[in-house]
């Protein structure tokens, strides 16, 4: 792919490098803020690849290029395995979040424990079903609020940092209102108990 920001033929440590200086450059700045392995090489566990990708992330992180290492798309077993590594464990874990699967609850409780921030992605898009639902429906006119306004109150409130992307305006005030709203312990229950 002629897009890719690093030579696929080089080593996993170079294509870091590469990445980050490509990054740096197109943006036109000397760090970011944070800086994402995208996901694990393996769905099946943590890889010497993985490994070798996430210490070189380190050293970047430490010549000053980024400020924040997180990782994202991963499972518990892929934290365990990095927890057991001795590696310094990610800032944040960024996960797209189900509510059939629990809304990541095992992930999130590992993240907790480690003072990691779970960031969740696609709540609304992965979700569909939770916005359509009568419960949320009826939450959202009791609190007069939209139903994608209370999925993001609701993930807050159970320890998400919510992850939204929207080039509306008018969305992305109602996101940013959702910190505001309060849910009672019984509605957040509600929410996380809905299941496609």
């Amino acid at each position: 792919d002629h897009r890719l920001p690093y030579d696929p033929a080089a080593d996993v440590s170079t294509q870091v490098a590469q990445s980050m200086q490509s990054s740096l450059e197109h943006l036109g700045t000397d760090h970011v803020d944070s800086y994402v392995l995208h996901g694990p090489a393996s769905g099946y566990g943590w890889t010497d690849d993985d490994a070798e990708a996430w210490a070189a992330m380190v050293r970047e992180r430490d010549a000053g290029r980024t400020r924040l290492l997180g990782v994202s798309n991963v499972s518990l077993r892929h934290l365990a395995q990095i927890a057991a590594s001795g590696a310094e464990p990610p800032a944040f874990v960024q996960n797209r979040c189900f509510a059939r699967l629990g809304w990541d609850r095992a992930v999130r409780a590992f993240c907790a424990e480690r003072k990691i921030v779970y960031q969740g992605f696609s709540l609304l898009t992965a979700n569909p079903e939770v916005l359509r639902h009568p419960r949320v429906a009826d939450i959202a006119a009791r609190r007069k609020a939209t139903p994608a306004q209370i999925v993001f109150r609701f993930s807050q409130l159970i320890g998400m940092l919510p992850l939204t992307g929207t080039s509306d305006a008018e969305h992305m005030t109602q996101d940013l209102a959702s910190r505001g709203l309060s849910l009672s312990n019984d509605e957040v229950q509600a929410i996380e108990s809905l299941v496609a």
